[in-house]
């Protein structure tokens, strides 16, 4: 077997063996959920319910005219009690619709579609009805993502699942296998592209399996077997490893061609086209070595972390953790509240204990070329991080900090402990703010 990777990057430890294995499991519902009317690239909706009003799961409740940007649903039955701002996961207040979840929940029930004669426009549609956004955690319109300037011959489906504990997209690939395939072909579709290709790391061979049994004497789809290396699932890595084709710098992958949708997207878009079900629920990975009981759960967007962790029997001997992480390991954001509700991207909850981390002051950067040397875009973590440490902006965006995606790799690999993510994210509110 054939297996595909790109140049750089680094390979981590695997710390997906508590979850892996376990089946995707529901969770009792939660008093109230808290639903952010921004969980998206683009601009926020406005509420299109009020205070007092009665809702059922699957309701549009936020909304927004600008192209891009997502419709919000309710994910339970319940009475809207505020829509005010509320923390979210990355720390800032997001106006949000607080609904107290009815005693009594009613089965949704949807529409049953033919999705064999759909047009390009009537995925779209549907797609933008049902308001899908990347669920790998970059949260762009998925429809205006599929409604390229350019020509697309080949589409993506990352499956690759790259950072640590995270396993909700192979769980997804094992028992969802049907839908994940029915929902790339829409994609495909969608676009008019000719070749499908699923990407999916060595390291999920029933995962693997699962998608060639649906697959079996298809022309033009294939399952591209990749190395356990992150960052694997990054868009233009992935698209180098499984076409050889190169993304320059600064452009997108259409640039070449291609579109990439990640694993519970191509789910959501199937349901939203065969049956008119918004994104409303998602699939994720409670994990680390502080979580009590591991494992994948679904859950309805707008559940606080706190119910999901207490549902998933709490912390490990009841002692509190050293961190909480909303995402991966080395993309996710550090929380400093548990009451911050889940959306539409969030792909994990890691409860890691005071053994796991870090707790030393960053140091003035040695120059020991570590960052440079793993890097997977080829930049200069290094002088990007030193300008920026000294508010000089537009050096760190001349030295390519526009071009990082915050990977990671280089606080990783980093013996001064340096913040070379954080300092990334000031260069480029900085240069935005210009």
């Amino acid at each position: 077997m054939s297996v595909k990777t790109f140049n750089r990057g680094l390979f981590l430890p695997h710390y997906k063996e508590s979850t892996e294995d376990k089946a995707i499991a529901n969770i009792a519902l939660p008093g109230e959920v808290v639903i952010p009317l921004q969980q998206h690239i683009g601009a926020p909706c406005k509420a299109v319910v009020s205070v007092g009003d009665k809702v059922k799961i699957g309701q549009k409740i936020g909304d927004s005219e600008a192209f891009v940007s997502a419709a919000v649903f309710a994910s339970v039955d319940g009475t809207v009690t505020a829509i005010e701002p509320r923390s979210n996961f990355t720390g800032a207040d997001v106006e949000s619709v607080v609904i107290e979840v009815a005693e009594k929940q009613e089965e949704p029930s949807w529409s049953d579609r033919d999705i064999s004669n759909m047009s390009g426009d009537d995925i779209r549609a549907a797609i933008k009805e049902a308001g899908i956004v990347g669920m790998g955690g970059a949260a762009f319109p998925t429809n205006v993502k599929l409604s390229p300037p350019k020509p697309v011959d080949v589409v993506i489906i990352n499956a690759s699942e790259c950072e640590p504990f995270l396993t909700c997209d192979h769980r997804v690939m094992v028992e969802m296998a049907e839908e994940l395939v029915l929902g790339a072909k829409l994609i495909a579709k969608a676009v008019d592209a000719q070749q499908l290709i699923f990407g999916v790391e060595t390291n999920k061979p029933d995962g693997i399996e699962a998608i060639k049994a649906q697959i079996e004497g298809e022309e033009g789809i294939e399952v591209a077997v990749t190395d356990v290396k992150y960052p694997q699932g990054a868009e233009k890595q992935l698209i180098y490893a499984a076409t050889g084709r190169e993304v320059p710098p600064g452009k997108l992958p259409l640039e070449v061609g291609v579109v990439v949708q990640n694993v519970g997207t191509a789910v959501a878009v199937y349901e939203a086209c065969r049956f008119g079900k918004p994104l409303y629920e998602r699939v994720l990975t409670v994990s680390g070595d502080a979580a009590a009981n591991p494992g994948n759960v679904k859950v309805p967007i707008g559940t606080t972390i706190e119910h999901i962790i207490e549902q998933c029997g709490g912390f490990k001997d009841g002692k509190e953790p050293g961190k909480v992480v909303l995402g991966g390991p080395m993309t996710g954001f550090a929380q400093t509240r548990l009451d911050v509700p889940v959306v539409k991207g969030t792909s994990g909850i890691l409860l890691f204990s005071e053994e796991m981390l870090v707790m030393s002051e960053h140091m003035p950067c040695v120059r020991c070329s570590r960052c440079v040397d793993h890097c997977p875009m080829y930049l200069y973590p290094n002088s990007i991080s030193m300008n920026a440490e000294k508010g000089l902006y537009d050096q760190a965006a001349e030295w390519g900090a526009m071009d990082c995606f915050e990977c990671g790799i280089c606080v990783y690999v980093c013996p001064s402990n340096r913040p070379i993510v954080q300092l990334v994210r000031d260069t480029k509110k900085a240069q935005a703010a210009k």
